[in-house]
């Protein structure tokens, strides 16, 4: 590995500071640690790293191949790459025996433990509480709380910087009828990143709700339906979309998910941004194509015997409002969307399968608020280097605050995706340091995404090689 970073001052102003440690943090980590002149700090308040822990159900694999790691697809030769950690752990030949272009859930998330767990400059239970601007050292002021085993604070702490990083990442998201439910104790109402944790009372349960028609709500449907009796099964799966639709897999389709499109959206005009993030939903929201096999499958095998199973799949369904019956039952107020028609459903527990939402920035960022620049809808305008539009006076003494899957609405799609976090990573770090370490391509798609001026990026053509002509007598 690389030698660590020089010694820091405490009140010197550090070249970066990053709030939070997800996996697009944890990308920015690695990437940064053989830029020995770079002096970075990373804060997370949780104890440890876990990837959305509460979905790691057996057998769910990642969406993304696994060279969408922390580092590959801009350092293929990283001390961080997935194939880097099998050969740690030994088991890189049983990775290449088993075939395996996507992975599990479950070994992505012990991969990035593996990382966190190795790469200084990392620390966890340190909660960051406020961030302000210093006009008089023209720096920013990052101020945490050092947290004990208990989550109780221990030590109060403040370091100074020149950039920040936000990779705060997403929260869960509940739809506001259900609010009221999932608040109240004791109710069987739980999200989807909580699904393991509640397994087995949902298993137990008589009558269980899905809710949510992507790959989150496929896979907790999958589950329960492979662990309840045959022709007992008490499953309703409910989806706001017009059918349980598979993920656009195509390749073409994939290269949504590219620097070129990040790129391109990110010129539109802020409305034609804004209908983009409505219409491409299959792109991002679908379910993969092997799950929807895997549940028809199992549908259809509990039919061999005669009879059908004891599963409601419903496409087009919005919950209304949602009520409690007596202490344990549930009540959910349906509307069919295409049909107009009502209905009431009972059931005595429900999974909401209904996503996740970027965290709020203002509370992190609300000391910088006078120096924030924002659009129409009062979400903070981003540049293409994924740096927060801020006053010049702040821009002018260097200072920056980039994000890091917080640009859905100025970068597109492809801003939670894994496949592009090393790419952004690396964007990150040339801005800061301003000497192009990570050289990136400057095209990514066979796609054009649009009519410009200029002609695209095409490489040469090769051409064959001129052989000089023989001359007599030589």
């Amino acid at each position: 590995m690389n030698p660590h970073p020089p010694h820091h001052e405490p009140d010197a102003p550090r070249d970066l500071v990053g709030i939070g440690i997800g996996p697009c943090n944890l990308s920015l980590a690695a990437l940064a640690r053989p830029l020995t002149t770079l002096d970075a700090v990373f804060y997370e308040q949780r104890p440890a790293f876990h990837w959305h822990p509460g979905l790691l159900i057996d057998g769910a694999t990642v969406q993304v191949p696994f060279l969408a790691d922390l580092v590959t697809l801009v350092d293929p030769a990283s001390d961080w790459t997935f194939l880097n950690y099998l050969k740690a752990r030994e088991r890189l030949f049983p990775f290449y025996f088993a075939e395996r272009f996507h992975i599990q859930r479950a070994e992505y998330d012990a991969y990035c433990r593996w990382v966190a767990e190795n790469l200084p400059g990392l620390h966890f239970r340190h909660q960051v509480d406020a961030v302000r601007f210093n006009p008089e050292r023209d720096v920013f002021e990052v101020d945490f709380t050092q947290l004990d085993t208990d989550g109780e604070a221990e030590a109060l702490g403040r370091t100074y910087t020149k950039n920040i990083v936000l990779g705060i990442g997403t929260e869960p998201y509940v739809p506001e009828p259900l609010k009221p439910l999932v608040e109240a104790p004791g109710v069987p109402v739980i999200h989807a990143a909580d699904y393991l944790d509640h397994r087995q009372s949902l298993l137990a349960a008589d009558h269980v709700t899905v809710v949510g028609s992507g790959q989150s709500g496929a896979e907790v449907f999958l589950d329960l339906l492979r662990n309840r009796p045959t022709g007992r099964e008490r499953l309703h799966w409910l989806g706001r979309t017009e059918a349980f639709a598979p993920m656009e897999y195509s390749k073409l389709g994939l290269e949504h998910f590219t620097p070129d499109h990040t790129r391109y959206f990110h010129a539109l005009s802020e409305s034609v941004r804004d209908r983009l993030g409505t219409t491409q939903w299959q792109l991002h929201r679908g379910i993969g194509a092997d799950t929807i096999a895997a549940i028809h499958d199992e549908l259809y095998h509990r039919t061999v015997h005669g009879g059908w199973p004891d599963a409601v799949l419903s496409p087009g369904v919005r919950v209304r409002t949602a009520g409690r019956i007596a202490t344990t039952k549930i009540e959910l107020h349906l509307e069919h969307i295409q049909q107009g028609s009502r209905s009431r459903l009972t059931t005595d527990a429900v999974v909401l399968a209904t996503g996740y939402r970027e965290r709020p920035l203002d509370r992190i960022l609300a000391g910088l608020d006078p120096y924030l620049r924002r659009d129409s809808r009062e979400r903070p305008r981003v540049d293409e280097q994924f740096r927060l539009d801020l006053d010049p006076s702040v821009t002018g003494a260097d200072c920056h605050v980039y994000v890091q899957n917080a640009e859905r609405h100025t970068h597109g799609v492809g801003a939670p995706d894994l496949g592009l976090a090393a790419w952004r990573s690396a964007t990150i770090l040339n801005t800061v340091t301003g000497k192009n370490p990570y050289p990136l391509p400057t095209r990514t798609a066979f796609t054009t995404f649009g009519l410009e001026d200029r002609l695209p990026l095409i490489p040469p053509a090769r051409k064959a090689s001129v052989l000089t002509p023989l001359v007599e007598g030589r």
